[in-house]
């Protein structure tokens, strides 16, 4: 069998970005892929934010008030926060955000809705708002006195 010699300018035609070069095409690519990889995964986006009163009091109510609490929500960070959802303890708890991503050196305002028709006597509550954080979400705390009818 004869081995056939090929030109060098045939083969340039077939691969005219050069990338038909066997092992020394990985000993290219793998670095380069791996620098990408390192990239976007080192340098983690995750939005700063500064809650101006994150642990509220709502004192004494009378049973079946809606209490409403706002929460003010800087980004302090440099990427935009966003709000994905929330987390409550029970129905009882709701809470109303802009679905907007929230740009750096911008504010957002929670509002927490806390509806005592069955609630009595001291309460205190955790609303988690799941957001792109370190953390994966930020804690909004409410405490108050709901007295029976």
């Amino acid at each position: 069998m004869e081995k056939k010699q090929v030109d060098k300018k045939e083969f340039k035609l077939k691969d005219p970005l050069g990338i038909i070069g066997g092992i020394f095409y990985l000993k290219r690519i793998v670095p380069l892929v791996l620098f990408f990889f390192l990239c976007n995964t080192s340098v983690a986006q995750f939005a700063e934010v500064k809650i101006d009163d994150a642990k509220q009091s709502f004192t004494t109510v009378t049973q079946g008030a809606v209490v409403r609490l706002k929460y003010v929500v800087t980004n302090v960070g440099t990427v935009p926060f966003l709000i994905k959802d929330y987390e409550v303890e029970c129905s009882c708890t709701s809470a109303e955000y802009d679905d907007m991503p929230v740009l750096p050196g911008k504010s957002t305002t929670i509002v927490v809705k806390f509806d005592t028709k069955s609630a009595y006597e001291r309460q205190d509550r955790v609303v988690y708002i799941n957001c792109n954080t370190k953390d994966g979400f930020i804690k909004l705390r409410f405490k108050g006195n709901v007295k029976k009818k």
